[in-house]
């Protein structure tokens, strides 16, 4: 008896339960290092182990550096191959404990589910080793095994998809949809339909639905709720294709699948499906209700053919559907639209004595159809003859009328409107805000749409950082900087944050209005809220400082532009040289144009003009000439003007010279 053996023997007296314990881990650990096999086996013995070429128990690193040692060493290794990407389950493994066999792990799972009181949790820190072997087939029996519960199904999947972080397959998903169709549970099944629709958008799932249904218990339920699924995902298309291939395998899909995606192909404009839809409904034998013709009518309305909307209403009466203040509201709507004022009205009227009661949208839509012809004082009496009829007008209803008047430039009505609105409990929105901005603003009144903000503001309404943004803008092009600077103030205080286009407008429009310090200071207040200027800020200020006789310091801020990395324009050129040639900083002038040209490829003919200006009315032909030589050598080419101005110091100095002569001769 070897020293092992007689060591093992001890053990095993003094402390069996230790002694199970190694032998146990001992056995696993032979078992997963079994597929290293001697080259120099017999063959008897080679085919005793044939079964275990298809095992994988190591990862393909540790397999290629195995051959790749073996070739090398006098006693080469045979390794067996990887065929799986998973871990394959070895018949050695039945002589392992149960929560350490991997044959074992689907019984292990079924277990703990059927009893409550365990968690799944608790069992993963039990089969921690055997959760590799976890893989998409292990989880398909699993959830198969719990067709009769599921919430179990439902709690196992969740835990491999979440707790596990594993990422279940189509068919994993299809058959825990099927489990939870069967047993009625419709949300939490369409729920994970259309998280499949968004995990794996590109697979057929209806033909994973169909072979999945072979293993389970289903209900043809399930292709209504992946129409439903796809078209509220927005894949108007994979639901119209859907929907053809049910019936090409022979299933009818419900009405209530059928009027969902003729709803989503209505809002895709995709006309055509429509009615192959309506078509197929027919043959097939899928009774159209109320709102399949409404879908229709509307789809129909679209397509602009009055026409066929009336022939379709007939059609609609003759199979027993009577219109419905939808319908109504739908062929209403189209009518004022296209401005057919007098059929919208005849329906209208045909509503009453049909029993069917106008709503807000019926009024609404009279009412935008007046406005639309400039007949808001009516749209205004059908808007208070709905209030007497009892219906609580909504923020549209007003913000129909007040844009009414508001393009008629009636902004007193449009506020005693809006007074109206807010003393009705009817909080203004956005579009209401907008509508009376703009029609301050088309009247010239901009100080009274600042006013009108800051009454909004103190009535508690909500005005949207775009309205306090278009409001500035306005104020700024209309030559008002200090009024939107004051107001960036106020609006400052309640969190509004501008961006950099509203500090662009303010700092143009003081420049423009000849306030170079206060947009110095802006552009510092800039800074400071962490905005960078950019080349409109830079551009605005130099020509600025320039027209302000202050070149030398746009100078300075053109150069601190170049050192932050943007490149000064050619309009930047022009205000720079401009500014100095007022100045009759000609030597400067002359600097910064070739200084342009040369850096930044900028040639500007009309700075380069300027410049000669200045050099012919001091009349010195020579100097001017030296000029346009160092102009040419950088790149500058004289035009007429330019040639005008040169002929022009030519003409005056031989005129002063024949003038000198005929003194000397006097």
């Amino acid at each position: 008896m070897s020293s092992s053996e007689r060591t093992a023997g001890r053990l095993r007296f003094q402390n069996p339960i230790l002694f199970s314990l190694l032998m146990n881990r001992t056995l696993f650990h032979f078992v997963n290092r079994i597929q290293i096999l001697p080259t120099n086996f017999s063959s008897n013995s080679f085919s005793n182990v044939n079964s275990l070429r298809k095992s994988n128990f190591s990862s393909s690193s540790s397999s290629s550096s195995s051959s790749s040692s073996s070739s090398s060493s006098s006693s080469s290794l045979i390794t067996i191959p990887d065929s799986n990407p998973k871990p394959a389950l070895n018949p050695l493994y039945n002589l392992l404990p149960p929560t350490q066999n991997p044959h074992n792990i689907v019984n292990l799972i079924c277990s703990s589910l059927r009893h409550e009181t365990t968690h799944l949790s608790l069992l993963q820190n039990d089969i921690k080793t055997l959760l590799p072997y976890l893989g998409p087939n292990e989880i398909s029996r699993v959830l198969l095994r719990c067709q009769s519960n599921h919430s179990s199904a439902l709690t196992f999947f969740n835990w491999v998809k979440n707790d596990l972080g594993l990422r279940p397959t189509t068919q994993n998903y299809c058959i825990v949809v099927h489990i939870l169709a069967w047993s009625r549970k419709f949300s939490p099944a369409m729920k994970l339909l259309t998280e499949l629709i968004e995990v794996s958008p590109k697979d057929d799932i209806f033909q994973i639905l169909i072979s999945s249904a072979e293993d389970c218990n289903w209900d043809p339920v399930v292709f209504d709720m992946l129409i439903k699924a796809y078209v509220k995902s927005g894949m108007i298309r994979e639901g119209f294709s859907t929907f053809r291939k049910i019936i090409e395998v022979g299933f009818f899909p419900s009405v209530i699948s059928c009027n969902c995606l003729l709803h989503g192909l209505a809002n895709l404009n995709y006309i055509e499906n429509c009615w192959r839809v309506y078509e197929e409904m027919g043959r097939i034998g899928v009774h159209p209700n109320g709102y399949t013709f409404n879908i229709l009518t509307r789809v129909l309305c679209k397509d602009g053919d009055v026409d066929k909307v009336n022939v379709f209403i007939e059609k609609m009466e003759e199979e027993g559907f009577d219109p419905d203040v939808v319908t109504y509201n739908t062929l209403i709507n189209t009518y004022c639209k296209r401005g057919k004022l007098e059929d919208a009205f005849y329906l209208y009227k045909i509503m009453y004595r049909r029993n069917v009661m106008p709503d807000l949208v019926t009024y609404t839509a009279l009412m935008n159809g007046l406005c639309r012809q400039g007949r808001v004082k009516e749209a205004h009496q059908l808007f208070n003859g709905m209030v007497h009829r009892g219906l609580n007008p909504d923020v549209l209803s007003y913000n129909t009328i007040i844009s009414g008047y508001s393009n008629e430039g009636k902004m007193r009505e449009c506020r005693s409107l809006l007074y109206e609105m807010i003393g009705s409990g009817i909080c203004p929105d956005s579009f209401t805000c907008r509508i009376l901005v703009e029609g301050y603003q088309k009247e010239g009144k901009l100080i009274s749409a600042v006013n009108l903000v800051v009454e909004l503001k103190r009535f508690g309404v909500s005005v949207s950082s775009d309205i306090y943004g278009y409001l500035m803008v306005a104020l700024c092009r209309a030559n008002h900087p200090f009024a939107a600077k004051s107001l960036l103030e106020r609006v400052s205080r309640d969190g509004y944050v501008p961006d950099i286009v509203i500090y662009n407008e303010l700092i143009e429009s003081l420049c423009k209005c000849n306030y170079a310090e206060e947009a110095l200071v802006l552009k510092v207040d800039m800074l400071r809220m962490g905005f960078k200027p950019n080349l409109v800020t830079y551009r605005a200020l130099v020509d600025c400082l320039c027209r302000a006789n202050r070149s030398e310091e746009g100078e300075s801020l053109m150069k601190e532009m170049v050192e932050s990395g943007l490149s000064p324009d050619l309009a930047m050129c022009r205000a720079l040289v401009n500014g100095y040639c007022k100045e009759r900083e000609v030597a400067k002038a002359e600097s910064l144009l070739t200084f342009f040209a040369t850096e930044f490829q900028v040639f500007d003919t009309e700075s380069y003009n300027a410049l000669v200006k200045v050099f012919s009315e001091h009349g010195d032909t020579g100097k001017l000439l030296d000029l346009q030589d160092r102009m040419q050598k950088v790149g500058f080419a004289p035009n007429s003007l330019t040639c005008k101005y040169v002929i022009h110091v030519l003409w005056n100095s031989t005129r002063i010279e024949k003038g000198k002569l005929q003194l000397e001769r006097n």
